[in-house]
């Protein structure tokens, strides 16, 4: 919560040109400011996401309804951050574009397999792949960031222009475009290998020190429990009563 608030106030306040949204002589958003309230757009959806969470943590009365709700926010901050990449304001020709058509496909994993943590909720292969997908994806947004927004690291054949106040990449010829673009294919591919070696890797280290000490307890199970708990009670309750009126009757 606090990192897509402060997130929010350097994209309205800090990032665009003069310190201001908005521009100062009609008030509507300048284009060249456009990328900077859809980038604050996906912040807020996930700032939705993470305080309802919180507060349905803390005052929801049923696991199951808790679960499905903060899924279901979940789903729709990741449907929005696909919706708005897909449909980004900025230049996303070329190298830019690649980055960000490759973004896509791992905002996709991450919108499924949180609509299907809904209807499986105890299933460890989708919250693996959820939660792996979301550190591949925050790699990679911040290995963009160096790619695509430093000077400095662009391919050979292609260079950083400052177009307005934003930084571009270009490159000099289609043979340096192509070139670049199967490096950005690269790289995907080596992230690819990389993440799942390290998450399977730390999973197996977690589960040799920690397997044999921890018990799962399904959280469906024990709200039905409880549920029949106090089924039960309340029928033991009336057969006391029925119990003690016939003694008192004799």
């Amino acid at each position: 919560m606090a990192c897509c608030t402060i997130f929010i106030a350097m994209e309205l306040f800090i990032a665009p040109l003069h310190h201001q949204p908005f521009d100062p002589h009609d008030g509507t958003i300048p284009s060249n400011h456009l990328h900077n309230f859809e980038h604050s757009s996906m912040a807020s959806s996930f700032l939705i996401y993470a305080t309802f969470s919180v507060v349905l943590d803390r005052f929801s009365t049923s696991t199951i309804i808790q679960n499905e709700l903060s899924h279901l926010l979940a789903a729709i901050a990741f449907a929005q951050q696909f919706l708005l990449i897909h449909l980004h304001s900025r230049d996303h020709m070329g190298i830019e574009g690649q980055y960000h058509y490759l973004l896509q496909i791992l905002i996709s994993i991450c919108f499924v397999t949180t609509i299907m943590g809904i209807g499986f909720p105890m299933s460890f292969l989708v919250c693996f792949v959820r939660s792996v997908c979301i550190i591949f994806q925050g790699l990679w947004l911040m290995f963009m960031g160096f790619m695509l927004f430093t000077p400095g690291y662009e391919p050979k054949g292609c260079f950083t222009k400052l177009e307005g106040d934003q930084y571009m990449v270009r490159c000099s010829d289609d043979k340096a475009l192509h070139r670049a673009i199967s490096l950005v294919n690269l790289q995907f591919s080596w992230f690819l290998i990389g993440v799942p070696v390290f998450a399977v890797s730390f999973y197996l280290s977690m589960a040799r020190r920690y397997g044999e000490k921890v018990e799962y307890v399904s959280l469906m199970k024990e709200e039905h429990y409880r549920e029949d708990g106090l089924k039960s009670f309340d029928v033991e309750s009336q057969c006391q009563k029925i119990t003690t009126g016939v003694q008192e009757q004799i």
